[in-house]
């Protein structure tokens, strides 16, 4: 513990050069998915064929935007999207189709103490439990800590969308606490649930995403033979 000089305790000392860079619209590649700045004219038709093939909306109940009645919708929201830096939107594209199955984005960016946060998570049907859903959460990951320096990466949601909260521990991600009545949307309140990832974490789980997505942890069918282990 450090303490100044009136005795007090401190907090432990930053010798790294802030603020952070800010994200950039850059475009990350995996083996199963690359991520693309979100592009209306390149992705928004297929996303919205991708969102579509969902029986109902209740994969949009606990977003700030959808169910989409129609890809013209769709369209006029990405096309607004696109063109904002924070949220800054991401396609997850499919390296075996080349279809577009889910966004995803970088919020709440804060460079001159190094956090962001990821959200706006869409993942269609197509990609939901999949590699590819678990190498696209990898790369924005990667980007923030090893190409940004970030020093945390938050995820936040409504505390009662519990599969939300199921992949953001799965993915490595500790449970902070709840903020009560923190946000209103969609006509409702909304208590949050707080979870991060901390820069001396990092190492640690990269290296536990690079053994989960390697070729030999992967069935003839696709399936993983070993879950992924980011919980101690």
């Amino acid at each position: 513990m450090r303490t100044n000089e009136y005795g007090q305790p401190i907090g432990a000392a930053v010798e790294r050069a802030l603020p952070a860079p800010t994200p950039d619209r850059v475009t990350l590649v995996g083996t199963h998915c690359r991520l693309e700045p979100l592009d209306p004219a390149a992705h928004a038709a297929g996303l919205f064929a991708a969102f579509a093939a969902a029986p109902d909306g209740r994969d949009w109940t606990y977003m700030p935007v959808g169910p989409f009645a129609s890809e013209e919708d769709y369209r006029a929201w990405a096309e607004a999207a696109a063109h904002a830096q924070d949220p800054l939107q991401f396609t997850v594209v499919s390296t075996a189709t080349e279809e577009p199955l889910g966004t995803l984005a970088l919020l709440r960016q804060d460079p001159k103490n190094a956090v962001v946060e990821v959200g706006f998570v869409a993942f269609s049907r197509g990609m939901q439990r999949s590699a590819v859903s678990t190498e696209a959460h990898f790369l924005l990951m990667q980007y923030v800590f090893d190409a940004l320096g970030y020093r945390r990466y938050e995820w936040k949601c409504d505390a009662l969308n519990e599969p939300s909260k199921r992949a953001a521990e799965r993915l490595g991600f500790t449970f902070e606490g709840t903020f009560r009545q923190a946000t209103v949307y969609k006509g409702r309140s909304r208590d949050t649930s707080w979870f991060s990832i901390l820069d001396t974490e990092w190492a640690a789980l990269r290296a536990e995403f690079v053994r989960w997505l390697g070729p030999e942890n992967f069935d003839e069918g696709g399936v993983q033979r070993t879950p992924l282990r980011t919980r101690s």
